[in-house]
């Protein structure tokens, strides 16, 4: 099983907690040597969902957005990024250098391609920048691939 990501960044730490157990319980559904993971790794559920493909024993392919991407991420997320970057089985790239929502959603529209299932940590509203896990949500439907809603009842995202 392909199982793609998308999802807010930014969230609590009592959302984050509610949201790494639930795609645990997602990764852990799927036999270890059936699962690819596919996502951008970004902080926040991007990277929360390769971290658990990876302690479930399955296959991490990463999509990175822009030749700049990194670069665009927090600075304090770059040792997570590097240590999944290291650890993941095939990466791919948009082509793009600059990390635009542009790139993002081309890259997501990766992730959606490569995938059997797209889980999408999302609150049910729309994208607040083109790009946004709502766009994404979007593009997999439209394109038949399933979608899996992780959102903890009550969490709200800042």
């Amino acid at each position: 099983m392909r199982l793609g990501i998308t999802g807010h960044r930014g969230l609590s730490p009592a959302v984050e907690a509610q949201v790494r157990a639930e795609l645990a319980k997602l990764v852990d559904a799927t036999a270890a040597e059936d699962l690819v993971g596919i996502s951008c790794i970004a902080d926040g559920p991007d990277a929360w969902f390769a971290q658990a493909v990876l302690q479930h024993g399955g296959r991490l392919e990463v999509v990175i957005p822009a030749g700049e991407y990194r670069e665009s991420l927090p600075d304090w997320h770059y040792p997570v990024y590097d240590e999944l970057m290291a650890r993941a089985a095939d990466v791919h790239h948009t082509g793009m250098r600059e990390s635009t929502s542009q790139a993002h959603q081309a890259g997501s529209e990766i992730v959606v391609g490569l995938a059997d299932q797209l889980i999408a940590v999302w609150d049910g509203q729309p994208a607040r920048g083109y790009g946004g896990t709502a766009d994404v949500v979007a593009y997999a439907r439209r394109v038949g691939v399933p979608v899996q809603i992780v959102w903890p009842e009550g969490a709200s995202r800042d």
